[in-house]
């Protein structure tokens, strides 16, 4: 089978969509599939894998506490033409469809069975203000149409109503594995909290700052690390700077190596976002890592881990109850093993071959189905 995966998000930017399309090339790849990846590119001198083919400039959008970083560049349209000129696919696999032009030309330009996965949750208001009618001629285009999550196939089914196939996001159970290299200036007798995620209000890292800010006068032994962020932002600064807060280390965007390495010395896992997360892949990574979680009881993250089963949940919002379940983990080994246990268990139904099967199957039901 011939098929064009097709990102409208700026490849050379880590994320959650990125990863999904490296991850499922990687398996249809392996199952024997011919596999193209396709997306907007600020860095296209980068290396990357060789069936990468990037086409526009992405430019940095503001979405309601994020950042899309996708391309709206109209001569896209002719550099999708001359593409679909030269290949035969049989599938095009859309990852957000309706961000930026490039996923728009592929879907009005190909007569091949176009499949549609919708990654997000929140952020309504491009298409408050028009873009759901605008989109919908290419939305009765799309031949299947795929959610990562209840909440996202909620969030989306309210514009563009349809049949969606709920596929989560996966992980790859192989690559977590006590990293025989990792970093040593991290090996003491210290707690390690670990915040892996871009330097976004949405993000909650100013909540954990405040709840780490309180837990100092009790435990001298933490240490926080902020993976991922670059710059921190004015009020997560202005925290720090008033409680005069140490052990603090930010490391800036990592490689998926070196965050692999983070990940396998952490002792606590934190991700206190306030919203808009449809899934919440860090979640995956965190249980594969066999780390207690702590994470906000939003929609994208109950949907795949339960309150004192796989993880502890807590308002967001609230560093006092961030706070609390820090204590607990840290106070109650017997209830951290069994958090660890349970998310070792439930990680499993996530790894990518499973996950791409059901893709793959997907693909196989849209094929059969007459025009």
């Amino acid at each position: 089978m011939n098929i064009a995966l097709i990102s409208a998000f700026d490849y050379s930017v880590d994320g959650g969509v990125k990863n999904h399309v490296q991850e499922l090339s990687l398996q249809l790849t392996t199952s024997g599939h011919n596999v193209d990846i396709i997306a907007p590119c600020s860095n296209p001198n980068e290396q990357y894998e060789k069936n990468f083919i990037p086409l526009g400039r992405p430019i940095p959008i503001h979405t309601g506490g994020s950042i899309a970083r996708v391309s709206i560049d109209f001569r896209l349209k002719y550099e999708v033409q001359e593409y679909l000129s030269k290949k035969s696919i049989d599938i095009i696999h859309l990852h957000q469809p309706f961000s930026g032009l490039l996923t728009a030309y592929f879907i009005s330009e190909s007569s091949s069975k176009k499949i549609a996965t919708f990654h997000a949750y929140g952020s309504p208001w491009p298409y408050r203000i028009g873009g759901a009618k605008l989109a919908k001629p290419y939305f009765e285009k799309l031949d299947g149409l795929i959610a990562v999550s209840e909440p996202a196939r909620h969030f989306i089914s309210a514009y563009f109503p349809g049949n969606y196939r709920v596929i989560p996001n996966g992980v790859n159970l192989k690559k977590f594995k006590p990293q025989a290299d990792s970093i040593s200036e991290y090996k003491d007798d210290k707690i390690n909290i670990l915040f892996v995620g871009r330097m976004e209000k949405r993000k909650g890292l100013r909540y954990l700052l405040k709840a780490y800010a309180s837990l100092r006068w009790k435990y001298q032994n933490l240490r926080l690390i902020i993976v991922g962020s670059e710059e921190l932002d004015a009020e997560c600064n202005r925290i720090i700077n008033e409680h005069n807060l140490h052990d603090i280390m930010i490391t800036g965007p990592v490689s998926e190596e070196k965050k692999l390495q983070y990940f396998s010395f952490a002792d606590i896992f934190c991700t206190p976002a306030t919203g808009q997360e449809s899934f919440g892949i860090v979640l995956l990574e965190a249980m594969a890592s066999n780390i207690p979680i702590i994470a906000t009881n939003i929609d994208g993250y109950a949907s795949v881990v339960t309150d004192q089963k796989e993880a502890l949940l807590v308002p967001p919002k609230n560093h006092l109850a961030l706070e609390e379940a820090i204590i607990k983990i840290i106070e109650n080994p017997k209830m951290k093993l069994n958090l660890i246990k349970n998310a070792s268990t439930k990680v499993k139904l996530f790894e990518w071959t499973k996950v791409a099967q059901r893709i793959m199957d997907f693909y196989q039901e849209i094929l059969q189905k007459s025009d």
